[in-house]
Formats: structure tokens, sequence, C-alpha cells
């Protein structure tokens, strides 16, 4: 039996005379949260619905568990589940309500059903809300029933698609935790997310790809080490001596500057050995740290070195993309 979930070979994807994918090749093993990352969604989310059946690649070819996207549809159907940022529930029913009518359509009977939502309920912490309307739910709760409705029928291969966006930061961890079980109990996960720190969390093995085509991928260690630089971070005392410090920085380590936050910043480092004479001038001109730290790379600043943009972004596709 392969051990393979999923495999691609240079998927294509045109619309009109823009191509939203590249010849793209994947090759994503069972049981892992596999990231899929790029600077804006048409070229993730493309990816997402050809490999989830939904769209014809123009060129290339792809299989899901062995099954192919285009002529063994049915089968790479019943494999897979797919949540965008919101599932397709009925606001005026309650949480129960909503997935009892999901597990009646996906063949439970009605005891089944009853039986199923219950657990699906508990699980996700929800037993409390089962008979509130979902309009009513805050946003981790929405999240935490979108995915439960994703998978009345545990999917071999769930697509999960920016799935805390918007969340307050207890509840993405929350959603964290729920992902992590689901692999845990042997569903591969392919994630796509704008939270770069989400991805360092959960991914086991990350793909970046950019205009279309695949331009890194590895596990979140292998991609830091890829660009093969140091990152030294720096906080000042003084937020008025950001802007001269930024100056020096640059000037000195012949690179560009990020400002993190109001006291502190940040710089990929080529020489190392430039560093104290760094240090040296900034206290000539009686600039002040706080603190300083020489490290490996962010995954922020690995994905500006490969595709030129600090995180992915949240254009909208194209309507035609939709269909």
């Amino acid at each position: 039996m392969s051990s393979i979930a999923i495999e691609a070979k240079g998927l294509v994807k045109t619309f009109g005379e823009q191509r939203a994918v590249d010849g793209i090749d994947l090759t994503i093993p069972k049981g892992m949260v596999y990231g899929f990352l790029g600077p804006n969604v048409q070229g993730r989310r493309t990816t997402i619905r050809m490999l989830a059946t939904l769209l014809k690649p123009d060129g290339g070819s792809a299989k899901v568990f062995g099954h192919d996207i285009s002529s063994e549809t049915s089968a790479v159907r019943s494999r897979i589940s797919l949540t965008g940022q919101y599932a397709s529930l009925d606001e005026d029913l309650t949480g129960k309500e909503n997935l009892v009518m999901i597990s009646r359509l996906m063949g439970y009977s009605k005891k089944e059903a009853k039986k199923r939502a219950d657990e699906l309920l508990v699980a996700f912490r929800l037993d409390d809300a089962a008979k509130k309307q979902v309009k009513n739910y805050s946003g981790g709760m929405r999240r935490r029933m979108d995915i439960a409705a994703s998978i009345v029928v545990t999917p071999d291969l769930l697509f999960l698609d920016e799935p805390t966006t918007g969340l307050d930061p207890e509840s993405r961890i929350e959603v964290w935790g729920i992902v992590r079980s689901l692999v845990r109990a042997g569903t591969t996960v392919l994630l796509t997310t704008q939270y770069l720190e989400e991805a360092d969390q959960l991914a086991d093995r990350i793909a970046v790809i950019n205009q279309g085509k695949l331009i890194a991928e590895g596990t979140s260690a292998e991609l830091k080490a890829s660009i093969g630089r140091n990152t030294l971070h720096v906080q000042f005392v003084d937020e008025n001596d950001l802007s001269r410090a930024k100056q020096i920085i640059e000037s000195k380590l012949n690179n560009v500057v990020q400002i993190t936050d109001a006291h502190s910043l940040s710089i990929q480092v080529n020489q190392p050995s430039k560093i104290p004479e760094t240090f040296s001038e900034l206290a000539n001109e009686h600039i002040q740290m706080s603190s300083f730290s020489l490290g490996q790379p962010s995954l922020d600043e690995v994905f500006l070195t490969l595709t030129g943009s600090k995180t992915p972004d949240e254009e909208k596709i194209n309507d035609e993309t939709n269909e």
C-alpha cells in the first residue's frame, strides 16, 4: 500500500492569459500536516480546488491516494473533505441540528446521525452550545463547528483553507489542537494559512509557491537553513533612537533592516564579524540597547527572502476561479 497521499506532476491552471498554477509538482506523504504557502491567495486556492476535484487542470496530472483527480473524481471525493473559511452551515439551525442534517446527508440513519452529532459536539467542546443557533456562535465556536461539519465522515485527507483567519489568539490555539488531534487519528491535512507562525507550529513540511510556481519545499528548519543567514534582533531602550539606529545598522551590516515594533528591529547578517563594530558605533551615538540576539531566521524572514512579500495576503480571487 502506497504511503503517498498526494502526488502531482506539472499541474497547470490558467484563467484567460494568467497562469494561476504553473507546473507544480508535489509529493505529500500520508499522516502529516503539509503547509501550502504563497504571497497571494489565487495560486494556493486554485491548487487545492484542483486536488479536491472542483477544478479541472489545464495541464499535468495528480493522484490522491492513487486515484486520478480528473478520471476518478468519485473515488477521490470519497476520501477527502474541504473546509474553507466558512463551511456550508445553516445559520438559523442549532449546532446539533446542523451536524445531524449533514450526517443524514452522508448516509447515517436518524439514530446514528444524532449519535455522531453528539460525539462531535463533545470532541469540539461545543456540547454546551448544542442548542444555540449557529448565527449566535462566537468566531472560535464557528470555526470549530466548521471543522466538525467537515469530518462527520472522518476523511483520509482534509483540505484546511485558512482555518483561523480572523480568530483571536486563544481560538487559534484551540483550532491548532484540533488539527493535531486529527493527524494523530490518521488524517492527512493540507493547510493554507496567512499566518506564518501557524505553519511553523503545525506543518511537518511546507511548500512555498510564487507566481504559480513551486519555489521551495521542506521542513520549517530546512527552509530556514536554506537562506543561509543569521538574523540579528535588537531592542532599544528609547523608541526615539530607532530611526538613527536603523541607519547605522544598515550602513554597517549592508542590508535592509526590518522594524519589528516601536523599540525593536531585525536584520539578516551576512558577516557576523561586523556586529561588534556596529554595536560600538551605536554606543558612540549614545544609543542604548536593552537586548539583542543572533539566531536562525524566522519563517517570516524566509518567506520575505523567497517571495519578496512579508506574509501571505488576503487578495480576493477573480470570480472566475470560483467557477
